[in-house]
């Protein structure tokens, strides 16, 4: 193991990196990341030494981003900043019938995803959910995170759970279409 002192600078940049893809924030991030070196600096006793160092802080890394959001959520509950707006309303007619095609992706749509600026269009569309339906797309899609786990964690049913993601996929895809087209590959 190496020595704790040149974890931040072996380390530091890529958990920064992985951290700041997950919340969309710098300074909770940097705060995440510090919560990370702290718990490996107190169980550094328990590596086995088994797998590499960097996954082993990735590891301790991703359980205090969901410590974070849950801590996050908690907070926002409390103080009553969830937003009850249904932003479904946008994407369908009083009818329920869509408002624009949802099968938007012509030609092949695979080759945006090995694009750069389809994961900053990810990142900033993200950016543009509210915060828990972001944390709870990130936590499922991204992470793969298991649903009963999310649920637990944020302390949410599991009908609370799919509500908040089909809210927050139908808002990516609408954001995404616009972006792509933009792009030319729609």
């Amino acid at each position: 193991m190496t020595d704790p002192a040149e974890w931040v600078d072996r380390h530091g940049d890529t958990l920064y990196r992985f951290t700041l893809a997950r919340l969309r924030d710098a300074d909770s991030a940097e705060e995440v990341v510090q919560e990370t070196f702290l718990a490996a600096l107190r169980a550094r006793d328990q590596y086995a030494g088994r797998g590499e160092e960097g996954a082993w802080l990735l590891g301790i890394c991703k359980r205090k981003i969901v410590d974070f959001v849950r801590r996050r959520n908690r907070l926002d509950a409390s103080s009553g900043r969830e937003s009850s707006d249904d932003i479904s309303e946008g994407f369908f007619d009083p009818k329920g019938n869509w408002r624009f095609d949802p099968r938007f992706m012509k030609g092949r749509p695979e080759a945006a995803l090995e694009r750069e600026e389809f994961w900053q269009a990810v990142r900033g569309c993200l950016k543009g959910l509210p915060r828990r339906q972001a944390d709870v797309f990130t936590l499922r899609e991204i992470e793969e995170t298991a649903s009963d786990e999310i649920c637990k964690e944020l302390g949410i049913t599991a009908s609370n759970l799919w509500v908040l993601l089909h809210r927050a996929r139908l808002q990516l895809t609408r954001c995404l279409k616009l972006r792509l087209e933009q792009w030319g590959v729609l």
